[in-house]
């Protein structure tokens, strides 16, 4: 299906009911709605809806085994997509939340195998976007959601880079101007002792090693089952002309200023 994007101005700060209820609405239909986060902005679906999360898969071109992370507004909303949540955990949440923090967890049975790559655990945060938490809010249901382009480009920070990348894919982008952070959240897996970093992103190690003070080295996650977006497959690859250049610093300067 061919779509007709709409681009809708929204306010970052308050964002206008009637806009979010006509992204709701798309949501409970099954389609795609395209929000900012601090980080970057997002490709959401209705967490719940195995249809909806897949199509985020052939919107975006996306390998199925690579997982998608789960989007809640709330820390009372954790226990709906995961169990068993330690006290590390709790502790990251407190201080990071909401912010660029994916915690990975035991997910819940009413999280499918599409959201997970098939694994059993699933990565969960609270973005710390006005506009993104009210759409979450307002749908009543998590929302799984990657970078809003397709698979392998660089993420989007500006609601024009998803037009240029999504459009006729995606009915709806809403645009709250430029993201804040620039890149997407980092990943840090809870079901390990001690957590391990998945993926570096908007949080720093230092940071989280401040609060847990212990964490494990990052790992590859090409054996088994992949946990984090960012493990298997080539992320943030823009194109763009590479050239290599033989030489110092000082000729080539030299070099520059007598084009």
């Amino acid at each position: 299906m061919v779509y007709k994007t709409k681009l809708v101005k929204v306010n970052p700060k308050r964002p206008e009911k009637e806009i979010i209820r006509k992204a709701v609405r798309l949501l409970k239909k099954g389609e795609l709605v395209a929000f900012p986060t601090e980080t970057v902005y997002d490709l959401g679906a209705n967490a719940f809806d195995i249809k909806a999360v897949r199509k985020i898969f052939k919107a975006k071109g996306r390998p199925s085994d690579n997982p998608l992370i789960v989007h809640i507004a709330d820390v009372s909303d954790l226990g709906g997509v995961a169990r068993e949540i330690p006290a590390v955990a709790k502790k990251l949440a407190k201080k990071f939340w909401p912010g660029p923090l994916t915690i990975v967890l035991k997910k819940q049975k009413k999280i499918s195998n599409a959201v997970t790559a098939s694994g059993d655990t699933v990565g969960v945060r609270i973005p710390q976007n006005e506009i993104a938490r009210a759409l979450i809010r307002s749908a009543r249901v998590p929302l799984v959601a990657p970078s809003a382009n397709t698979s392998t480009r660089p993420s989007p920070t500006e609601a024009a880079h998803v037009f240029d990348d999504l459009s006729g894919k995606i009915p709806l982008i809403l645009d709250g101007g430029k993201t804040r952070v620039g890149v997407e959240s980092t990943v840090i897996d809870c079901t390990v002792i001690p957590p391990a970093i998945l993926r570096d992103g908007g949080t720093s190690r230092e940071q989280i090693k401040l609060v847990l003070g212990k964490v494990a080295p990052k790992t590859g996650g090409t054996v088994g089952k992949v946990r984090s977006p960012g493990q298997k497959y080539k992320h943030y690859a823009p194109r763009a002309l590479l050239v290599l250049v033989r030489g110092t610093g000082r000729t080539l300067v030299k070099k520059q200023s007598l084009r």
